[in-house]
């Protein structure tokens, strides 16, 4: 079996602290730079999952590299290079306390609450007689506050957010703008995948008077995706879609009675269940970036991704 990276404790040049979110290890250099190490965890239900997944980070990071890549027309991002394959460095900006999450389709947790008759999500009030996996007349933004370590993001309204001063009006409208263009876009690149994107989250923060796009960006940690093959058929037959996302872990926990509630037991990951969840990832991969997966050396991850990140630093 490949080695994993479930943990990182770096110590790179001008580093003055690091941050170990749930997925990854964010090192701090000089308050100017972010080292931003995508490891092999997997959170679902807000919970890190007990084994790692071999190939995830460097799978996650590429994707959120390349994609970063092709929406630098439509908002400043945070990247500045990508010196390992489960690394990028970018700009450190401050964090907007939102989370901005964009739904083309009725599903996913949106679709559990509309089912038990909730027609109103986040100040978006949706119509009555939408069925599962159906597409809405428009894209909606339903945003979460950002929550801290540990702690369950939480539904926001856009008017909460404005009545707290969480963002300022202004900012908000261009964060609005900005994730309805990155949402299109990021809907035309999957259309020529044979893949919907069906909804995605935007990270937003700002410096020196600007904002920029920042963390990861239409990954399948953040993205669900069906694949448009199928899906018209499927839809009316009220049939599950096929679907590249981490929604098929979920699944997985689910039917195995957790869903991150208290007393409940994250099931046994046995070395096979490891192995297809990284099979899952690797084709996903393949298939939202249209290139082959090549796998990185995993034999002294560590030691590989501390001389490649300080080499850049140093350069």
């Amino acid at each position: 079996m490949n080695k994993a990276l479930v943990r990182t404790d770096f110590n790179f040049p001008g580093q003055k602290s690091v941050y170990h979110g749930k997925v990854r290890d964010v090192y701090n250099i000089n308050d100017e730079l972010l080292v931003m190490v995508a490891t092999d965890r997997i959170s679902a239900f807000d919970v890190v999952l007990p084994e790692g997944i071999p190939y995830k980070g460097q799978m996650l990071n590429q994707i959120a590299a390349k994609f970063l890549d092709a929406t630098a027309d439509i908002c400043p991002n945070w990247k500045l290079a990508s010196p390992d394959p489960m690394v990028t460095v970018g700009v450190q900006c401050q964090g907007y306390p939102v989370e901005m999450i964009v739904r083309g389709y009725l599903c996913g947790s949106a679709w559990r609450a509309y089912k038990n008759g909730v027609r109103e999500i986040c100040g978006v009030k949706l119509p009555d007689g939408m069925r599962e996996n159906q597409k809405f007349p428009e894209p909606i933004i339903t945003p979460t506050t950002k929550a801290e370590l540990g702690a369950h993001d939480e539904d926001i309204s856009k008017e909460e957010i404005l009545k707290q001063g969480l963002v300022s009006p202004e900012e908000y409208a261009t964060l609005e703008k900005y994730t309805m263009e990155l949402f299109l876009r990021g809907t035309e690149i999957a259309a020529q995948r044979g893949l919907i994107l069906v909804d995605t989250k935007y990270e937003f923060g700002h410096r020196n008077g600007q904002i920029y796009l920042i963390d990861e960006i239409h990954t399948p940690d953040s993205s669900r995706y069906f694949y448009q093959e199928g899906y018209e058929e499927r839809f009316e037959k009220g049939e599950p879609q096929k679907q590249l996302s981490k929604e098929f872990v979920r699944e997985w926990l689910m039917e195995n009675g957790f869903q991150g509630k208290e007393g409940q037991t994250v099931p046994e990951m046995t070395p096979e269940i490891v192995e297809s969840i990284s099979e899952r990832y690797i084709e996903l991969f393949e298939h939202i970036t249209g290139e082959i997966f090549v796998k990185g050396d995993t034999e002294n991850l560590l030691t590989r991704i501390e001389e490649n990140v300080t080499a850049y630093l140093n350069s």
